[in-house]
C-alpha cells in the first residue's frame, strides 16, 4: 500500500521503550506530520509493572483501558490526590502538569492508549527530576542528610520499572472517582442494528476541557455516512476489525487507505471523510477529538439545507434526475448499507 499522509501502524512504529516489563509505542507529530492537537500513545505493562510516575507538559490526557486491570495514582494542583482501579472498557483523564502513574495490579498483561492534548507531547519522570537536584538540595528538602541520597545512582528514567513488593488495593479505590469514566458501562447514547457508540464527552464526563473520545462499533451492514467536523480534528485507533477510510484533501486529492488492528489515522479539522467495515463482521475504533464535545456536518443534513434547484446548478444535473434526497434535519452518526461495498479505489 502507497505511503498516506494520514494514516500510520501505531503498532508497527518502533518503540520508543521496550523490554521484558512492556513496551511504549509514540505516534506525534514527528512520525506523522500532518498531526495537529493531537498525538496517541500505546503502552503495554506486564503483571507486576508499572509506568514510573511522570507528568505531561503540555497536554491534558485522555487513557482507554483495553486489557488487563491497572492502578492509576494522581496528584494533580492544589495537592488534589486520587487513586483508583481502571478495567477494561474503563477511561482516566489527567491534567497537563499533574504526576500520576499506572501500575498492571492483575495477572495478565494490560494494554492502555492514551490521546494527549498535543502533536509534540512532552513530560518529565519523577526519577529524572529527582535526579536533576544533588543530594544536598534533596536533603533539605526532605529534612534530612545528604548522605540519605547516597544510594542514589541517577540513572535515566526506565519508563517502565517492576514493584518491587505487593500491590495493596483499598476497598476505597474501587469507587467512582472524577479522573474515571466508564465508557463501555455506560449505555451507548447512539445505538442501532448496524452499529453503536459509546461517547466521553463533557456531556457526560465533566472532567474534560479540550478533549473526547467516541467508542465507535459499526457492523457489517453499516457505514459511518461521509461528513466533516468544522472545528474538531480526530485521531482514531482500530481496536478491532477491518476498515476502508476515504479522505479529500483541500488540494482535491483524495486518500484512500485499509486500516488494520493497531491502525492510527488522522482527519484535520473540516476534512470530509467516511469509513465502512471491510471483511469483518464488526470494526471498533477509538476515536479521539481535539474539542469536549465534538460535532460534525454530514452530507445528509447538507442535501437537506439547500434547494433542488441549488443542488441541480452544483451537479450540473436536471432537477428532474436528482436522487430523492431523505428530509434530515440532523445527520445519524451509522447509517444502514443497502449496496454492495465498492471494490477498491
Amino acid at each position: 500500500m502507497a505511503p498516506s499522509p494520514h494514516w500510520v501502524s501505531l503498532t508497527r512504529t518502533e518503540a520508543t521503550f521496550a523490554s521484558d516489563l512492556g513496551s511504549v509505542h509514540v505516534v506525534d507529530a514527528q512520525r506523522l506530520p500532518i498531526l495537529s492537537r493531537l498525538s496517541i500513545k500505546r503502552v503495554v505493562l506486564a503483571s507486576g509493572a508499572m509506568r514510573e510516575p511522570q507528568w505531561n507538559v503540555n497536554a491534558n490526557q485522555l487513557s482507554y483501558l483495553l486489557r488487563g486491570t491497572v492502578l492509576v495514582s494522581i496528584l494533580g494542583d492544589h495537592n488534589q490526590f486520587s487513586s483508583f482501579v481502571v478495567t477494561p472498557g474503563q477511561m482516566y483523564h489527567v491534567e497537563s502538569g499533574a504526576v500520576y502513574h499506572i501500575e498492571n495490579i492483575g495477572p495478565d498483561e494490560a494494554e492502555v492508549i492514551i490521546a494527549l492534548r498535543s502533536e509534540r507531547p512532552a513530560h518529565f519522570s519523577l526519577r529524572d527530576s529527582m535526579s536533576a537536584m544533588t543530594d544536598a538540595v534533596l536533603g533539605n528538602t526532605y529534612d534530612l542528610p545528604a548522605s540519605a541520597f547516597q544510594a542514589f545512582t541517577r540513572p535515566p528514567s526506565a519508563q517502565i520499572v517492576a514493584r518491587r513488593s505487593g500491590t495493596p488495593v483499598e476497598a476505597t479505590q474501587r469507587l467512582p472517582n472524577a479522573h474515571l469514566f466508564d465508557a463501555e458501562g455506560q449505555q451507548a447514547p447512539l445505538t442501532y442494528a448496524y452499529g453503536s457508540a459509546h461517547l466521553a464527552r463533557r456531556q457526560y464526563w465533566a472532567a474534560l476541557e479540550d478533549i473526547s473520545m467516541y467508542s465507535l462499533r459499526v457492523r457489517e451492514n453499516g457505514m459511518r455516512a461521509p461528513h466533516w467536523h468544522p472545528v474538531t480534528a480526530e485521531l482514531g485507533y482500530v481496536a478491532t476489525g477491518h476498515a476502508r477510510m476515504r479522505i479529500l484533501d483541500p488540494d482535491g486529492t483524495l486518500d484512500e487507505y485499509l486500516l488494520a488492528p493497531g491502525d492510527v489515522y488522522f482527519v484535520p479539522r473540516a476534512y470530509p471523510h467516511h469509513i465502512e467495515v471491510v471483511g469483518d463482521d464488526e470494526f471498533h475504533f477509538l476515536i479521539f477529538f481535539d474539542q469536549p464535545t465534538p460535532g460534525d456536518i454530514g452530507y445528509r443534513a447538507t442535501a437537506t439545507a439547500f434547494s433542488r434547484e441549488v443542488l441541480a446548478a452544483t451537479f450540473d444535473v436536471p432537477e428532474r434526475l436528482l436522487p430523492t434526497f431523505p428530509f434530515t434535519p440532523a445527520d445519524p452518526l451509522i447509517v444502514p448499507r443497502r449496496n454492495p461495498t465498492d471494490p477498491p479505489g
